[in-house]
């Protein structure tokens, strides 16, 4: 996918994402790192009252022990409170659902949203949880030995989502 996709892809969502849950009660938060960066473009396109806030999910995934004895951890940055609220959750790959089951976890714990729905960039699916998103970029298909990454401008110079083999 090259970058004029991805900006076609988040222009077009922001439209459904409009249509489909309305600006009222609406607030925007985006998993860290690459979903917060997406959030910010979904933003752009969304009147200034809708809140943007990010979230860091490592302390509440179900394989903190596997990924090292010193994970990164980053900030959660959801300064309004979401009780009551719309929330649009973003994230750039769903793959086996465990991130977005460590994102409902961490949203939980900052207070009672009236619904969640998901937006992610690409769903390859071989899900692991009974997870999907409301609004999805692309689906694509994939093997298990596969790995999509997304790359943004923000953090790594170009955007484009690449599928290539693990190492």
């Amino acid at each position: 996918m090259t970058g004029r996709e991805i900006s076609r892809i988040i222009e077009k969502a922001a439209g459904i994402i409009e249509g489909e849950m309305g600006f009222s009660g609406l607030a925007i938060v985006g998993i860290r790192r690459r979903g917060a960066i997406l959030a910010d473009r979904i933003k752009k396109y969304f009147p200034d009252e809708v809140p943007v806030g990010y979230l860091d999910i490592n302390l509440y995934r179900d394989d903190f022990s596997k990924i090292g004895a010193h994970p990164v951890i980053s900030e959660t940055e959801v300064l309004f409170d979401i009780d009551g609220k719309n929330i649009l959750l973003v994230d750039d790959v769903l793959f086996t659902g465990r991130t977005i089951r460590a994102a409902l976890d961490a949203l939980v714990d900052l207070g009672r949203p009236a619904l969640v729905r998901l937006f992610v960039l690409v769903d390859r699916g071989h899900r692991e949880l009974p997870i999907g998103a409301d609004f999805t970029g692309r689906k694509v298909e994939t093997l298990v030995d596969e790995m999509v990454e997304v790359r943004l401008k923000e953090i790594d110079i170009r955007d484009e989502v690449l599928i290539e083999k693990k190492k």
